[in-house]
């Protein structure tokens, strides 16, 4: 196919993606996935061992932000709903959303539908960054407990990140398998670290690590949210701010080059981000795989490929997908909680093995 002198390749791409896919106006997406969110969050917030009415869960809401008088409620259950509850569903938030948006990300800086945090070992490098705080420094209290584990998670998933993609990098004759085995090779080490640090865990830690590893929102507080929030905002709003360079980035290096894009700059902002993103959700949430595999290749389908509506509904849909899972894990066999891992994994797994038998031509 002949292309017109001075056209603009990224518009020509997205053209061409647009006969293929029945994109829906990102506007309605938007709303409908907004008010799909909050409805998922009200309910989250009423259901549980201890059930709280909706009108009695908004009357609450509405009370801590001074609205409505709200001092008649039952103290139990207005501890409950804000003290645990909220926070909770807060987090699932920022991690569904963090973990779908860096899939997107990193599926166009490898152009590889087949990266995701967990798979190519990020999400491993933030895990063992995240364990190693907890087992190193748990006993470090104040505002640097609270900061240590969030730092220590982003400082290895960008370590890990950097070191992928310097070893499975675009453009060099890398395609899946590669990429594939290099994230294997990487994760692998990563799990070896982290099981020393499981290993040299005492009793109290490891209990905590058993479990924390499989994924879980539990023992959620508000100063974890807050110690999070500051990161997961920074890395959400540079890769929104990206969205133009990685629809270039997925046109190729030399392409990206040419149309006067800096490849060195937005690479590196795009692993930072992510790293942001992958360490902020790893570090109270545990390793909760799959979901920027499964998410952004549902979006897709919905909105097409362009970054400027991929991101933000990824984000909505991964944070959707993350507070009804720790729903149905809350409530399916109380009072004992199932790991949300399991409910990520039960979805991710097959659908991975899909992406795989798709892309098995150039994956072999």
């Amino acid at each position: 196919m002949t292309t017109k002198a001075g056209a603009d390749p990224v518009a020509q791409e997205e053209t061409s993606h647009a006969a293929r896919v029945r994109r829906a106006p990102l506007l309605l997406c938007l709303i409908v996935g907004g008010a799909l969110l909050l409805a998922v969050m009200f309910l989250a917030v009423s259901i549980g061992p201890l059930r709280v009415p909706l009108a009695e869960v908004w009357q609450i809401m509405a009370g801590r932000a001074g609205l409505v008088d709200a001092s008649h409620l039952s103290q139990r259950d207005t501890s409950v709903v804000w003290q645990l509850r909220v926070p909770r569903v807060v987090l699932g938030v920022m991690v569904g959303s963090a973990l779908a948006i860096s899939g997107a990300a990193l599926q166009s800086l490898f152009t590889n539908p087949l990266a995701d945090p967990g798979i190519i070992g990020v999400t491993g490098g933030a895990s063992a960054g995240a364990v190693g705080a907890i087992v190193l420094a748990g006993s470090v209290g104040g505002l640097a407990g609270q900061w240590i584990v969030p730092l220590g998670a982003f400082a290895a998933g960008l370590g890990v990140t950097a070191l992928i993609y310097a070893l499975a990098r675009p453009g060099r004759a890398t395609g899946t398998a590669r990429m594939l085995l290099v994230g294997i090779a990487v994760g692998s080490a990563c799990q070896a670290l982290t099981g020393f640090f499981t290993y040299i865990a005492d009793d109290s830690q490891l209990q905590t690590l058993v479990f924390w590893q499989m994924g879980s929102l539990g023992k959620v507080t508000w100063p974890q949210v807050m110690a999070s929030a500051p990161v997961y905002l920074l890395g959400l709003l540079v890769l929104m701010r990206r969205s133009r360079d990685l629809d270039v980035l997925t046109l190729g290096e030399r392409q990206a080059q040419h149309l006067g894009l800096n490849v060195r700059r937005s690479r590196g902002t795009v692993i930072v981000a992510t790293a942001l993103l992958t360490g902020s959700a790893v570090a109270f949430a545990g390793s909760i795989g799959f979901i920027g595999l499964v998410v952004p290749h549902i979006v897709r389908l919905i909105v097409g490929p362009g970054h400027r509506a991929l991101l933000p509904v990824s984000a909505l849909a991964g944070a959707v997908l993350i507070v009804a899972a720790d729903s149905a894990a809350r409530t399916l066999n109380p009072p004992s909680e199932i790991p949300i891992g399991l409910f990520t994994a039960a979805v991710g797994a097959p659908f991975f093995l899909y992406l795989i038998v798709r892309e098995k031509r150039r994956v072999w």
